[in-house]
């Protein structure tokens, strides 16, 4: 974990991923999700140019998991719903931070690095770490900023 914690962020930097990170989690509470709610927002030049949170695909039922407690396939993480949004609007989220409650997946970094975002701002550490790992391999900056 201390992998990704830097130690050269301007206290400017610090106080603005502090409070975007608050947001993001604000922002999972509107997750159907019962194991896990993240929420992702995507900023550019300081404005918020697109949100999400985990959950199902517009049209589907919101429900997330099976009678066992195991997330459906077809559930859409936050950070791949503030992805695709983004690419819907006429916004661009070429050299934009991502802040994320919780560090992507790999599939997830895959599409972060697509979507041409340098900066990825997590709080709290997912159980695998090839997502932010594959980020570094990038070239983007990832910061793990505990709430």
């Amino acid at each position: 974990m201390e992998k990704f914690i830097p130690d050269h962020l301007d206290e400017k930097l610090m106080v603005l991923d502090h409070r975007y990170l608050e947001m993001a989690r604000i922002w999972s509470g509107n997750s159907y999700c019962k194991r896990r709610q993240v929420g992702a927002l995507i900023v550019k030049d300081k404005m918020i140019i697109s949100d999400g949170y985990n959950g199902t695909p517009s049209g589907f039922d919101n429900i997330c998991e099976d009678q066992n407690n195991i997330t459906f396939p077809h559930v859409l993480h936050a950070e791949a719903n503030a992805i695709t949004k983004v690419a819907k609007s006429n916004n661009s989220s070429d050299g934009a931070t991502l802040y994320v409650t919780t560090s992507p997946c790999v599939e997830c970094s895959k599409l972060i690095i697509q979507a041409g975002i340098k900066r990825v701002v997590f709080s709290e550490l997912y159980h695998h770490t090839d997502g932010p790992e594959l980020l570094e391999k990038a070239g983007i900056e990832v910061v793990y900023h505990k709430l």
